[in-house]
């Protein structure tokens, strides 16, 4: 189709880079959904079509060195009874990319969709590097063939230098079995139908625990698509559009349910004991490190554009651009997203750090505020907005600046029917949290307490970015429940 359209239609300019400036009006070419925030009708933050499964031939010894770890079985350094044998194994292949060339990303740069594989494939290069280092090892040293080109990719991208939410959910899926319609991929019925493309340890545990993330991604289309119908009908306001919005709410309720369901049967297929001894020490990021190693990008000098990162959690659900556009549009984002201030050293510059900024909502104060001499404090969820795609980021900062706020519409109307619609939908996202704790109780902090056998003084276990993983989600489930126009006693 590109070839046979103009050199000057925008569907053949080529990729804007994010560093050179462009004319007011230029439209952005990154994508063919970037004008929309790349929030596709049918799949939502998903991508429309299958990620990319490889990178041309030009960055092949990243994809190898990706795949010799996945086909070599690379184990964690934390293992409890690692043989001799398998340190042998990850020290010859920590040497193999120690090894890599130093490859340009010019040519990259054209493509987000290339752009989008090669910070997958270099941030999961880059944990199984850091995590199949000896526990001895107290500073960790990223070779320069890793932290060149992840650093820069990750400035295009405007994402930090590290495994996300996109990297292993939005971008990590292909089809098991070619979708039932060839032209228009449904998600509803295509939720069972997919398969991830990379793990850390193969496992089937592993593969749905992504997997439900992706179907809930899915299924979320359609509340995506409520949201719009309800901001239609607010901007007319009459009587008769109040009713539909009444009814929009509780169709939304009902696809929140529905993601409640996904959410809990990842019970099904990702047994808890194997998350947490397994999987989750493979994404762990700096933020999340109990043991205090430290990561040390080496070779970052070699780039005077870069500085060093700042932003390194691992990948969470607090990423899901889906959950906090739910929050943003029922406006039960002004008290979810003003917990768990944490520090966040600064974000001004041009590194891939720095260009990793939060879009954080005017109304989300920090908690606290921050001392004289250390960084300021941001709320968690809104930090884990910097982890985002940009352009989904963007489409929040849309949400936010809604000159039509539903929660405003609602608290000012005298409809009892619409105030109580409205409770509904924040219930049933106050039930999907319900989950979400027991969700965390089962896979994080059950396990954690029968590994440290029970004893006191352990710490609560940490999730990513460092926070307290069942005090959070427990704390923003409560505060959800605060949203309520109504007493629960009198719904």
């Amino acid at each position: 189709m590109l070839n046979t359209l103009p050199p000057s239609h925008f569907l053949n300019l080529p990729r804007p880079d994010v560093f050179v400036p462009t004319v007011a009006g230029t439209p952005d070419t990154s994508t063919l959904a970037a004008h929309d925030f790349d929030v596709d009708t049918r799949t939502g933050f998903m991508p429309p079509q299958p990620p990319l499964t490889r990178l041309p031939s030009a960055w092949e010894p990243w994809e190898a060195a990706l795949d010799d770890a996945i086909d070599s079985k690379l184990q964690h350094a934390d293992k409890p009874g690692l043989s001799d044998a398998e340190k042998a194994e990850s020290a010859r292949w920590r040497k193999s990319v120690d090894e890599l060339p130093i490859l340009s990303i010019a040519e990259l740069k054209s493509s987000e969709i290339l752009l989008r594989r090669a910070h997958h494939v270099l941030s999961w290069v880059m944990h199984f590097y850091i995590h199949t280092v000896p526990m001895s090892v107290r500073d960790i040293h990223i070779p320069p063939p890793i932290t060149l080109p992840l650093l820069q990719v990750s400035a295009q991208l405007q994402l930090p230098p590290v495994c996300t939410y996109s990297d292993d959910v939005l971008y990590n899926w292909a089809f098991k079995s070619p979708p039932a319609s060839k032209n228009l991929f449904s998600p509803k019925h295509e939720l069972h139908n997919l398969r991830c493309l990379t793990l850390f340890t193969g496992t089937r545990d592993e593969e749905e625990f992504y997997l439900s993330s992706a179907r809930i991604e899915l299924r979320g289309v359609e509340a995506l698509s409520i949201m719009r119908s309800i901001m239609d009908e607010a901007f007319v306001g009459d009587a008769i559009a109040i009713r539909r919005i009444t009814a929009y709410l509780k169709a939304l309720a009902d696809v929140i349910r529905d993601l409640q369901v996904l959410l809990g049967s990842v019970r099904e297929g990702c047994d808890p004991e194997i998350f947490y001894n397994v999987i989750r020490p493979w994404f762990k990021g700096a933020d999340s490190d109990t043991t205090g190693r430290k990561w040390h990008f080496d070779g970052i000098e070699l780039d005077p554009t870069l500085e060093e990162p700042t932003e390194l959690s691992g990948p969470s659900a607090g990423q899901s651009s889906l959950i906090h556009a739910l929050d943003v549009f029922l406006g039960v984002d002004q008290v979810t997203h003003t917990n768990f201030a944490v520090g966040r050293p600064k974000t001004d510059g041009s590194s891939s750090s720095s260009d990793a900024k939060p879009s954080a909502p005017s109304e989300a104060t920090p908690s606290a505020p921050p001392a004289a001499s250390g960084p300021p404090k941001v709320p968690f969820l809104t930090r884990m907005q910097s982890y985002m795609p940009r352009h989904h980021r963007a489409f929040l900062r849309h949400l936010q600046a809604n000159p039509r706020p539903l929660r405003k519409m609602v608290e000012q109307s005298e409809d009892a029917a619409l105030r109580e619609a409205y409770d509904i939908a924040v219930t049933a996202l106050k039930q999907f949290r319900d989950e979400h704790v027991r969700i965390v109780a089962l896979y994080i902090l059950i396990p954690s307490r029968r590994a440290s056998g029970g004893q006191p003084g352990k710490g609560a276990p940490k999730g990513t970015g460092g926070t307290d993983a069942f005090q959070f989600v427990k704390g923003v489930r409560d505060q959800t429940a605060r949203a309520l126009l109504a007493p629960s006693g009198q719904q």
